[in-house]
């Protein structure tokens, strides 16, 4: 196997061409990384998840398939996805969902998702254990780019969500309810989050269900 022929710094945006960028996001040195480019920047990210990181993913999309089972609204998850368009930007939140109509529209097979083809998704979510800056700054902007309809980053050390509805000229506002899932407040998921702290996930699963068969 070739070495790299271009070695650049991990864990921050640097700049960097698109032919540096997938020299680097293709190599098998970075196969378990997630890998980000937008504006001739690129942030290839390396650094260890912690259980409190998994935890909370666990939680939020536990939250929104229940919340879609529970009022029939269609669905497709998928975990750490990732999505280029080519010689322009690449992407890989930690959960994204097709959702409702455009469901069926999610990517299959076991490539990286080409946005040349296949649509964005309609909700982008990272999980911010130590890149809260990062996700509400950098990447909140290439997600409005990307024109997913709706971005959340999940505060792991204040067990809140910001979440963002992407308008049509490529800015964002922040919202407390979502628009995608109509009917899920913000709060239910942050609650949620904090009962995950002290109950283990069935308890969590139970108190959820209970307030959202109540809505």
């Amino acid at each position: 196997m070739s070495e790299l022929t271009t070695k650049l710094p991990t864990d921050t945006w640097v700049v960097a061409s698109w032919e540096e960028f997938i020299e680097m996001a293709d190599s098998p040195t970075y196969k378990k990384a997630k890998c980000y480019y937008r504006n001739g920047q690129m942030r290839i990210e390396t650094m260890a998840v912690g259980p409190d990181h998994s935890r909370d993913n666990a939680i939020t999309v536990f939250a929104i398939n229940l919340f879609g089972t529970i009022k029939g609204i269609s669905l497709n998850a998928l975990d750490n996805c990732s999505y280029r368009k080519t010689g322009v930007r690449e992407c890989q939140p930690d959960v994204s969902y097709y959702i409702g109509e455009r469901a069926k529209l999610a990517p299959r097979g076991s490539s990286i998702a080409s946005l040349d083809v296949t649509p964005p998704p309609d909700l982008a979510i990272e999980v911010a254990d130590s890149t809260l800056a990062d996700d509400i700054g950098e990447k909140r902007l290439l997600y409005e780019e990307l024109k997913v309809a709706e971005y959340w980053v999940v505060d792991v050390q204040k067990c809140e969500i910001i979440a963002f509805a992407i308008i049509a000229d490529n800015g964002s506002r922040r919202i407390a309810r979502s628009e995608v899932l109509p009917g899920l407040t913000i709060a239910l998921l942050e609650e949620a989050l904090r009962r995950s702290r002290t109950q283990d996930q069935s308890q969590v699963g139970a108190w959820l269900l209970t307030q959202l068969q109540q809505q």
